[in-house]
């Protein structure tokens, strides 16, 4: 796939320079669009593609009941959707760098299309794990969007410029498990596959009238862009520290979400996927905690906010512990977890792009490929907990995750006359 991939994007060498924004051909592909129009195009793009990684948590119950022979293996689906977004970032991401983004977006764009048609059509459980392996490889489109906005952008504006493509990363995120649940609810889960292929094609005709081309920062081919990322895990101890840590407490964020569901279609609360879907909303306060934890990791350093994080996620499980039965325990222990959760991933990532400037494409893919295999790890062990030990099995599996990255962060404290690779 990669090769094939590489192929499309292959161009002559008289075209080694893509045009860029401020050049006539940019300005003739773009249409005109300001910058402000073409930021809020790439959040759309994030968060529309984002989404579809998303839409299989509140829909769990309903695989369950359309393939009654596999009720234990469906935890596979979000697993495997959120593992292949780990492979997506490691062997497509890099790509941004070489390659027009604009045109990597497009064929990411029709490669999810098809998978999710493979999956709306899914006859048996494991044809929908494969579909959703695929759609998490393909559906890495946000992390061309992200630098894109930074080449796009003058470099008094690109904080800017990135914040607002984060935004609508993360309302993707928030809000996909809400669609995904109201779709499903009345329409059924294949529906939820469907409508996404629709609005993705939308997006793809706006695309190709609005977005400009990118200019690519990097001649390196695709096995030395890989294999520079290695040196970066070796040389950087830091971006090893935020890696673990992430990785440790995305799998405790995401053994929670798809477990649920399961929870809120049994006793006492006897709730559709709709239901568990509305949670999205209630998780939006991870997105108001998103400015002030970076403002508070630039005057306070990642490190601090990364404990109180910490902290606050074991908290949140020690009320999903208490709340097995509670829908206000629930919403409560949500806003908690998504707060240390969001602040935890802001905090690590605004550490990391000060180890390597000229590398953050790369450094940022090492930390989301550790950060999503985390996340493929949680879900797998949040259902295998719901069904071997129940709900308090699975808060307890939670807490196992967050002190996890508690132990790791403690152990790599920089120490009082350290050196400065101590700290980085």
């Amino acid at each position: 796939m990669i090769g094939t991939l590489e192929a499309c994007l292959s161009v002559p060498p008289g075209a080694a320079r893509i045009t860029h924004m401020s050049t006539p051909d940019s300005a003739s592909a773009g249409a005109g669009q300001s910058l402000p129009g073409l930021l809020l195009l790439l959040a759309t793009i994030a968060g529309v593609t984002v989404a579809n990684i998303y839409f299989n948590q509140p829909l769990l119950d309903d695989f369950r009941k359309s393939f009654p022979a596999g009720a234990a293996w469906i935890g596979a689906v979000p697993a495997a959707t959120q593992l292949g977004y780990a492979a997506g970032m490691l062997l497509l991401a890099p790509l941004g760098d070489r390659y027009d983004r604009r045109r990597i977006i497009l064929l990411q764009t029709a490669g999810v299309c098809v998978a999710l048609l493979v999956a709306a059509t899914a006859p048996t459980l494991g044809v929908l794990v494969g579909a959703s392996l695929a759609i998490g490889v393909l559906a890495t489109i946000a992390q061309q969007a992200v630098p894109f906005a930074a080449e796009l952008a003058p470099p008094e504006a690109r904080g800017h410029a990135v914040g607002t493509v984060m935004s609508g990363l993360l309302l993707g995120i928030l809000l996909a498990r809400t669609a995904a649940g109201f779709v499903g609810q009345y329409f059924g889960w294949r529906t939820v596959f469907g409508a996404s292929i629709i609005a993705l094609l939308a997006l793809a005709v706006v695309i190709v009238k609005k977005l400009p081309k990118s200019q690519p920062t990097s001649t390196l081919g695709y096995g030395k862009l890989l294999g520079s990322m290695w040196h970066l895990v070796v040389e950087l101890r830091g971006l090893r520290e935020a890696s673990a840590t992430g990785a440790c407490l995305f799998a405790a964020f995401s053994l929670f979400w798809p477990v649920l569901t399961l929870l809120l279609a049994g006793e006492p609360f006897h709730l559709g996927p709709q239901a568990a879907g509305l949670f999205g909303i209630v998780g939006a306060a991870g997105a108001l905690a998103a400015p002030i934890a970076g403002r508070s990791a630039d005057k306070r350093g990642p490190r601090a906010v990364i404990t109180m994080s910490i902290v606050l996620m074991a908290i949140a499980f020690a009320i999903f512990a208490l709340s097995g039965t509670s829908l206000i325990g629930l919403v409560i222990g949500v806003v908690v977890l998504d707060v240390g959760v969001q602040a935890a991933q802001i905090s690590n990532q605004s550490r990391i792009y000060a180890l390597r400037p000229e590398a953050r494409s790369r450094v940022n893919t090492v930390f989301m490929v550790c950060y999503f295999i985390g996340g493929a790890t949680g879900s797998a062990v949040g259902v295998a907990a719901w069904h071997a030990f129940g709900w308090i099995g699975v808060c307890v599996a939670g807490l196992a995750f967050t002190a996890l990255a508690g132990v790791i962060h403690y152990a790599t404290r920089p120490r009082v006359g350290a050196g400065a690779q101590a700290s980085s």
